[in-house]
């Protein structure tokens, strides 16, 4: 029986959607092409074989001709336009589904949507007002964190706020949201993905450190008692369950002093957190995401490998040309994004670090300080 291959659509053509074409290569069974929308000519997915429509990823006509080129959508950044994307569902496959897309992209929204669903989440409320503000922080306790509600991401949108006193940001409706800040000991994230049948796995939970509010590293898996390895995926789980639509998405959470676990937020595509299945996993995230919805069977989530996943960014004090970041070594996988210009704290590219099951998260450490200086970036 001859299979119709489908060409698959995203929504943003950055390091995400370089790294789901490359993935599209092992799939050439069952997708013709892939073709990105991305405002940035010669994106990081278009240097690896997709197509791309150079516009904004909002752009309305820009989406309606990304739909006419594409049997399925689906997208790699959040901030597509989620009303033209609720116009075209009746004629075209778009996975994560726009429902879910919406809810996601107010974090507020999102937020009460989980509370909604009885899921856990840090203390939170909106406020339109500075005079909102005063009352509701009080309610709370500070410090607590101020909040975008749309567009934040790698920590940008967020204001520490310790007192009234240091309020900085003009409160308007609809903009931000109020949200307690918790005293974690671990970050955690669980990668969890669903096939348009309905079949739902997720990852092992893996641990995440942050720098400047960016992700800089990931260990897989998470550097905790198996109880609450365990219920992390079980929460995981059970708040994809109440999303609509097929793909990859991560659900990043907190686990307190006291082992509780609070979900933070939810991001329905592939993510940074995930990128150590390219070496630790027999199947990708990125694999799983096309899989997923493209209706094909799922592969296996099962760690092959103990991993650490770091990010290579941009140094703080520079911006410009770069040398591309090369080791030759075992068991060490450098992935450069096609980024040419490096600036200030930009993700770059990533480095796997792999060991076999019977070395600790220890060794790997270890392995990591032996090379870290090999990662630095430096000018051209």
């Amino acid at each position: 029986m001859k299979i119709h291959k489908k060409t698959i659509g995203i929504i943003g053509g950055g390091q995400l959607g370089m790294m789901l074409t490359e993935s599209a290569k092992k799939l050439s069974e069952y997708i013709s092409d892939i073709i990105v929308l991305d405002p940035t000519n010669n994106c990081p997915a278009s240097n690896v074989g997709a197509k791309q429509i150079i516009a904004n990823y909002d752009d309305e006509n820009a989406i309606y001709e990304l739909a006419k080129k594409s049997d399925i959508i689906t997208y790699e950044i959040e901030t597509g336009n989620v009303e033209t994307l609720h116009k075209l569902e009746k004629s075209i496959e778009i996975n994560p589904s726009p429902q879910s897309l919406q809810i996601i992209q107010d974090k507020f929204k999102q937020k009460k949507f989980l509370a909604k669903n009885k899921l856990p989440v840090p203390e939170f409320d909106d406020i339109n007002t500075f005079t909102e503000f005063k009352t509701k922080s009080t309610q709370i306790g500070f410090p607590l964190m101020i909040k975008a509600r749309r567009g934040g991401y790698d920590g940008r949108g967020n204001t520490l706020i310790k007192s009234n006193d240091n309020i900085t940001k003009k409160i308007s409706s609809n903009t931000f949201f109020l949200e307690k800040i918790i005293d974690f000991k671990m970050e955690v994230s669980v990668i969890v993905v669903r096939n348009i049948q309905g079949d739902i796995i997720t990852y092992p939970t893996v641990e995440n450190i942050h720098y400047e509010n960016i992700l800089r590293m990931t260990i897989a898996p998470a550097r905790i008692q198996k109880n609450i390895l365990d219920q992390a995926q079980k929460i995981a789980t059970n708040a994809i369950k109440c999303f609509s639509g097929a793909g990859v998405f991560c659900v990043e959470m907190f686990i307190t002093k006291n082992n509780n676990i609070l979900i933070n937020e939810i991001a329905p595509r592939v993510h940074n957190s995930g990128h150590h299945t390219l070496q630790s996993s027999s199947t990708s995230q990125f694999e799983q995401h096309l899989r997923a919805i493209l209706g094909l069977r799922l592969g296996s989530t099962k760690l092959l490998h103990k991993t650490i996943m770091y990010n290579i960014l941009g140094p703080k004090n520079f911006q410009g040309k770069f040398k591309p970041i090369s080791i030759n070594k075992s068991g060490i996988f450098v992935k450069m994004y096609n980024k040419h210009i490096s600036k200030p704290l930009r993700k770059l590219g990533h480095m796997n670090i792999i060991m076999s099951d019977e070395n600790n998260i220890d060794s790997l450490f270890q392995k990591f300080e032996s090379i870290k200086e090999l990662t630095l970036i430096r000018p051209l």
